[in-house]
């Protein structure tokens, strides 16, 4: 089951809890009692993968008549190792 976490909007407490997914989320904040919990999402880190993305698809200069593949694959590599 997932972990889920919510924070409190009257007093900012958090709170997690292990839930089935589509559950309601907890009844009462633990710390002040109120009814205001909202489910807190966390960030996201993205890849971009394939082609047809622009921070991609900008890495082969723009004076080449069609798009180099390979070359666009190697540098998006090189830039996903850092």
């Amino acid at each position: 089951m997932p972990v889920y976490e919510y924070r409190c909007k009257a007093c900012g407490a958090v709170r997690e809890e292990i839930q089935p997914m589509g559950a309601p989320p907890p009844e009462a904040c633990l710390a002040c009692g109120s009814t205001e919990l909202r489910r807190v999402y966390g960030r996201v880190g993205i890849r971009f993968s394939g082609w047809g993305f622009k921070s991609t698809d900008s890495l082969v200069p723009e004076d080449r008549p069609r798009k180099d593949f390979r070359t666009l694959r190697e540098k998006a590599e090189e830039i996903a190792d850092g």
